[in-house]
């Protein structure tokens, strides 16, 4: 199991170089900057300890060799500031980079996942994973190229001064420091788990706050704010407890490294004190010398601290990597054919579907669909309706058996160029944050009497006119000021504008009341005149006119026909029929 973690967080590191490579030279050269710097740090207390040097005693002064090196102090200082500076710039460069590489990978992901998988996993514990994961991932690596880069650099460097200065109490200092990256390691071992259950908790916390938002009506409505409260306490006080355990064991990092460095120093001071009586080395040196183990020491509690907050990070990084590297939806076939000129002939031949091996939903399902025909679409709820839909459009494949355009099986054609000659509208309507027009120039690019044009033949024009910037209104993604029925009336216009060779309104006119439903039926005739059509309707009087009614039950089609013949028939939608309106 060790070995497991071991190799994960070392796949998980691997890929992060990948997305550091193309920022090589940026990187080299805050390395280079970094060294710089450091030299320049540790240049100073050289100069501090020739000072010091220059005070022989009272009245032995040298005040013009002082001053000099006050001034290569303050030049010094001036310098490393400024390199400090530019230095951090290129690291916060490089960080916000390499994280809008990943959100970016992420996203895109994101958008060619099959529904499979966005129908099986919570929205906000996605959501969370590009957002909140991602920048604690951020945090975590803009602390390694801060301090991580310095250190190293300081640790080395530092080094080379010492041994300068005394190799045997170099030797004293280079033997006990390492204890303190032995702690560190040992802790950031047990941090690493604790932390990937911190973000994996985090994300379960953003999917329920998403889904309580979302339905906030719903949760009222049935008076399950306490069960919501109740279920966000449970997960809000085991993220409290898994992030106080995370935090607790890597905050015991810097007082155990700094513990063991105090001793190191408090060692250095006593040997060098010895050095200094027996003559080995001026009180200047020793001055420079302290000051090196000290500097030597200090990056080594940075250092740890950067280890235990890498483990965040590579835990953060690895959930978003589990993203990224889902399976995308299948890919179009190589030299896929581009649907044009569509004519709108659909045929389903043996058709098998299901959505879990385990739970048979359709089976050897038939339909033949005429160029310009409209077919609804009719049964009980689980029937299988909306899944005809969404293999229609191959959200999803067939199991088994074919579904054809124009005698071209979809699996051989481009996705996107099966799915443009579709326009939808579906009973969940989605609205996107931006103008209305925007809203509805999502069928095509328009002029604004084309949009306008649109939105008058879906009945949407008066009440956008009432809006208080008109089409230039900004609404929000879950439609705000809208009612249900008139974010309906935009995805409807939205379609009208597309004009697109075939429809599918899947209880388009749900959300709509029966006066503005005449008036939209009227605009679908329209709309549907000359182009098939596949309509799912409850409200059976949406579809009296079609030309074929496809009557589904348990996920086969078990009658078919106009109105009128599958009234006369007494059969199965006869019986639907007569349970809504008196016969």
């Amino acid at each position: 199991m060790a070995q497991k973690k071991n190799k994960i967080k070392k796949e998980t590191f691997a890929r992060l170089l990948k997305y550091l490579k193309k920022y090589i030279p940026l990187i080299s050269l805050t390395i280079l900057l970094s060294a710089v710097t450091v030299i320049l740090q540790l240049y100073i207390p050289i100069l501090c300890g020739r000072a010091i040097d220059f005070m022989l005693g009272a009245g032995d002064v040298d005040f013009d060799a002082i001053a000099e090196n006050l001034v290569k102090i303050a030049v010094a200082a001036s310098v490393c500031g400024i390199l400090s500076w530019v230095m951090n710039t290129i690291n916060n460069k490089i960080t916000y980079s390499v994280i809008k590489d990943v959100r970016r990978d992420a996203f895109d992901t994101i958008t060619h996942l099959p529904l499979s998988y966005i129908d099986s996993h919570p929205h906000g514990e996605t959501v969370s994973k590009v957002i909140a994961d991602v920048d604690s991932f951020a945090d975590g690596l803009l602390l390694g190229f801060t301090q991580l880069f310095s250190g190293i650099v300081t640790i080395v460097t530092t080094l080379v001064f010492m041994l300068m200065i005394n190799a045997p109490i170099t030797a004293v200092v280079v033997v006990l420091t390492p204890l303190s990256l032995l702690v560190a390691s040992f802790i950031a071992k047990k941090t690493y788990k604790m932390f990937r259950l911190q973000s994996e908790t985090r994300g379960e916390l953003t999917g329920h706050i998403n889904e309580t938002v979302s339905g906030q009506m719903v949760v009222r409505a049935f008076s399950q704010e306490e069960n919501a409260n109740e279920k966000f306490e449970d997960i809000n006080t085991r993220l409290e407890k898994c992030s106080l355990r995370a935090i607790f064991f890597s905050s015991l990092t810097n007082p155990l490294t700094r513990f063991i460095n105090n001793l190191v120093y408090a060692a250095v001071c006593l040997t060098g004190a010895f050095a200094a009586v027996k003559g080995l080395m001026t009180v200047g040196g020793l001055t420079s010398f302290l000051a090196y183990a000290n500097k030597y020491t200090g990056p080594f509690n940075e250092i740890s601290g950067v280890i235990t907050e890498l483990q965040n990070a590579l835990a953060c990084a690895e959930r978003i990597f589990d993203l990224i590297d889902e399976t995308p939806e299948i890919p179009d076939k190589k030299g896929a054919a581009v649907l044009e000129n569509v004519s709108g002939e659909v045929s389903l031949e043996n058709v098998e579907f299901s959505y879990t091996p385990d739970r048979e939903l359709i089976k050897d399902l038939n339909l033949k669909i005429k160029p310009g025909e409209k077919a609804a679409i009719v049964g009980p709820t689980g029937c299988g309706k909306t899944t005809i839909i969404n293999l229609l459009m191959r959200f999803y494949d067939v199991n088994d058996g074919r579904i054809s355009v124009d005698e071209n099986d979809i699996r051989d054609v481009k996705r996107r160029s099966l799915q443009s000659t579709y326009g939808m509208v579906l009973q969940d309507t989605w609205i996107m944050r931006g103008t209305v027009r925007d809203n509805i120039k999502m069928g095509r690019d328009a002029t604004d009497e084309e949009v306008i044009a649109a939105a008058k033949a879906s009945h949407a024009h008066s009440f956008i006119r009432r809006l208080p910037n008109g089409y230039d209104t900004v609404i929000s993604d879950d439609g705000g000021m809208l009612s249900a029925g008139q974010r309906q009336l935009l995805c409807i216009a939205r379609v009208m504008l597309a004009i697109p060779p075939m429809l599918i309104l899947d209880e388009a006119t749900s959300s709509i009341d029966t006066r503005t439903e005449l008036k939209i039926q009227k605009a679908f005739d329209r709309l549907t005149e000359g182009r098939t059509s596949f309509i799912v309707a409850h409200r059976l009087s949406t579809i009296r006119e079609a030309d074929v009614i496809l009557v589904m039950k348990d996920g086969k089609i078990i009658e078919t026909g106009c109105h009128d013949e599958l009234v006369k028939k007494d059969g199965f939608y006869a019986k639907l029929w007569g349970s809504q309106f008196d016969m």
